[in-house]
């Protein structure tokens, strides 16, 4: 296995979900590739510290109760006096039931997400992640020609990268990620202490988008747009305009 088609296992290695071939192949390139190495690490701290810190909600001790009782009523047998034998099977078949069933009621009125919000959220998320880890990335340097070939190296395409020093918007590096479903690169920018990254993939057939898409999510701001066949994701905690300036400009000098 490569760098990027370990890394892209990494989450199911970690959850346990892939079969024995996979799973080998994995530990057998973790072993000599120091960079994928840590990078697992990271992600098993990362699953560690959101287990041992994330909030959890109880559900309301009476909701089991309430459930079954709209299931009563909704079945037209609301009052009707049980039998003398254990329903304690039932009931447990019948809450769990209901919980799917009220789980699948609840998903249809918050409404599916769409693509471009599925996307959104993925690239959230390795932004975050980087955060977290203090890993922004793979390949640490300011000269376009140092991080373009080793990106190029770990993936299936060529992205285009620039430095844009002169404008405020200072390369930091370059790292792999994942998003719809395939390895992606994600360029690092930086703007005063602000850090800046740029997801970048192949979209087939896009064209050229006439504008840029804003989105404000979790307190970062993201702006997407597709050019010469590829998909453009920037996403930063700096203010809009500024995130828009460094968009502009790197789509000018690309």
């Amino acid at each position: 296995m490569d760098c990027a088609q370990t890394r892209s296992c990494m989450h199911g290695y970690l959850d346990g979900e892939l079969d024995p071939v996979t799973s080998a192949g994995v530990e057998e390139h973790v072993k000599s590739c120091a960079a994928c190495e840590k990078t697992l690490e990271e992600h098993s701290m990362l699953r560690g510290a959101l287990r041992k810190s994330a909030p959890y909600h109880r559900a309301p001790g009476d909701l089991a109760d309430r459930i079954r009782s709209e299931v009563r009523r909704s079945a037209g047998v609301a009052g009707v006096k049980p039998r003398r034998f254990n329903w304690l099977p039932f009931q447990l078949a019948a809450a769990m039931a209901a919980t799917a069933a009220f789980t699948w009621i609840a998903a249809i009125h918050v409404g599916v997400p769409s693509a471009e919000e599925m996307v959104a959220m993925q690239v959230i998320s390795g932004h975050s992640r980087s955060v977290i880890t203090g890993h922004p990335a793979d390949v640490t340097s300011s000269d376009q020609h140092t991080v373009k070939p080793w990106l190029s190296s770990k993936l299936d395409f060529s992205p285009p990268v620039t430095d844009l020093t002169t404008a405020g918007f200072p390369l930091v590096g370059g790292r792999l990620d994942y998003v719809e479903n395939r390895p992606v690169a994600v360029l690092v920018y930086r703007h005063r202490q602000h850090i800046i990254d740029l997801f970048v993939w192949p979209k087939a057939g896009s064209d050229d988008a006439p504008s840029m898409r804003k989105l404000s999510k979790n307190g970062y701001h993201l702006l997407s747009w597709t050019k010469k066949g590829m998909a453009f994701w920037a996403i930063s905690d700096l203010n809009s305009p500024e995130l828009k300036d460094f968009a502009r400009v790197y789509a000018a000098a690309e």
